[in-house]
């Protein structure tokens, strides 16, 4: 049994992977594209409106899709009561925002704004239907399928969103390139897996889901407001460009770090999951799970923030060049998200969603203090001050885990200083190669430097990490 989990996990992170890194870096090259034909306003205009997609989305998924991952007897009632509460929620939240669409276009003075929201948010209605489909998947720990989905839903609806931006739609087309995934997506999940509802709503599987789904929804809400509060109040108070480097650069940033924090909730939550009458286990999988966080996301956000200048003005043209030091400043924060994730789900396997809400209030409270704190002295400072928040959040989280598993922040740190002082280590080295290579050649130095940090990490680690190097191997031998 131990063996074949083993399997499943290699299995599960490799396709994840690939689900996550093929899916997010097709999109991750088509916004390459459309941020050359289209303008930071024209990003700044979808960032205003994406707090109140992702509060509509949250309140849809309720946290049900967790609570039926760790359900040991779920069924066939549950299963559809997901199914048709989403549907109905997706259409109660459709309808607030076509009715309140003008408010909020009024809230940043932007009439304009009343028409694409509309537009925009039918994609929660779409996506509403597949997730049934998506949690069954997670649950086998079969990733493979969903990334052959996802990479084709990016594919198509990238092909569409450059075509309708270089015919000069504007705005639109990232309205388009939205709507065209989330329904192609959906189609491909009902062709690929099987499942249709055998039941209706079942009142006594809905009270058990939302018993455990109604904690994470309001941690979910706390932690969606908090999360979308930037572009909020800089869509508020400074201009749509302004917003737009921002939004471009926080996705920068995001692009590694959340895409390894889900990899890793996705796989480390079945999986411990599976663990959780064996403690000593649990914690020996978690601590694994924290080593690979670690020597994956250190290296990767530390070499964006050597690379950031030449990676911007290359790919993205002088347009961009304010978002620099913005996305510098982002990746230090970002890069601890992936081990904030981890800590989180020992709470969620073990059924404490209590405590889980717990954690989000707090950080919560002290992520608005420092906003509100940084807000008046401009969009840098309130850029640190996610870091701030990142490092604080980081000793909220591993306060549980020392109580339940004896893996506090001590141990993990461990794990967590080694890989961080060598990442640190190998930006350096690419910063100060790059200042004596010539400026304008941005290509030159994104390459030198790429090629150069991927060296001294890898020979490091395997020099003085060996164990770990080698085990990372097998996994991926074993996928």
């Amino acid at each position: 049994m131990a063996s074949d989990l083993k399997k499943k996990t290699a299995k599960g992170m490799f396709w994840s992977a690939v689900e996550r890194f093929s899916t997010q870096g097709i999109q991750f090259l088509f916004g390459i594209v459309l941020a050359r034909l289209l303008t930071p306003a024209d990003y700044g205009v979808i960032a205003m409106l994406t707090i109140f997609l992702a509060i509509c989305q949250t309140f849809i998924d309720s946290g049900f899709a967790n609570a039926i991952i760790r359900k040991i007897d779920r069924t066939e009632k549950d299963m559809a009561t997901m199914f048709f509460f989403n549907i109905g929620m997706s259409l109660v939240c459709y309808a607030i925002l076509f009715f309140t669409a003008p408010f909020i276009a009024s809230f940043y003075n932007m009439p304009e704004l009343t028409l694409v929201l509309r537009v925009l948010a039918l994609r929660l209605i779409v996506q509403s239907f597949s997730t049934v489909q998506v949690t069954n998947l997670t649950i086998k720990i079969d990733f493979k399928k969903q990334a052959k989905i996802s990479l084709a839903s990016a594919i198509i609806s990238g092909i569409v969103g450059i075509g309708f931006a270089y015919n000069g739609y504007g705005v639109w087309s990232l309205v388009i390139q939205a709507l065209f995934c989330s329904t192609f997506n959906a189609f491909l999940y009902w062709l690929t897996v099987r499942w249709h509802p055998q039941c209706f709503f079942d009142k006594e599987s809905f009270k058990n889901l939302f018993s455990y789904g109604s904690k994470l929804l309001i941690s979910g809400l706390l932690d969606t407001v908090y999360n979308n509060l930037y572009p909020l109040v800089i869509g508020k108070f400074y201009t749509p460009a302004q917003l737009g480097a921002f939004a471009k650069a926080d996705h920068f940033s995001q692009f590694p770090s959340q895409n390894i924090m889900r990899i890793l909730h996705r796989v480390s939550f079945p999986v411990l999951s599976a663990l959780q009458n064996d403690p000593q286990r649990m914690r020996n999988s978690f601590l694994k799970f924290i080593n690979y966080s670690a020597l994956i996301i250190f290296p990767l956000m530390l070499g964006l923030l050597a690379l950031s200048k030449p990676m911007t003005l290359l790919l993205l043209t002088e347009r961009w060049k304010e978002m620099i030091p913005l996305l510098q400043i982002l990746c230090i924060a970002m890069m601890w998200y992936p081990v904030h994730a981890i800590n989180l789900n020992i709470l969620q396997v073990l059924g404490r969603s209590d405590l889980f809400l717990k954690l989000e209030v707090i950080k919560k409270v002290i992520g608005l203090a420092i906003l509100l704190i940084t807000l008046p002295i401009g969009i840098t400072a309130m850029c640190i001050g996610q870091i701030v928040d990142s490092i604080l959040g980081l000793f909220i989280n591993t306060y549980y885990s020392k109580k339940f598993i004896n893996a506090g922040i001590g141990e993990q740190l461990k794990f967590l200083f080694p890989t961080l002082f060598n990442s640190t280590a190998m930006a350096a080295i690419i910063l100060v190669i790059n200042n004596f290579m010539p400026q304008d050649e941005y290509g030159l130095q994104i390459g030198v430097g790429l090629t150069v940090g991927i060296l001294y990490y890898l020979t490091t680690n395997y020099l003085f990490n060996k164990d770990v190097f080698k085990e990372i191997l097998s996994l991926l031998k074993k996928s």
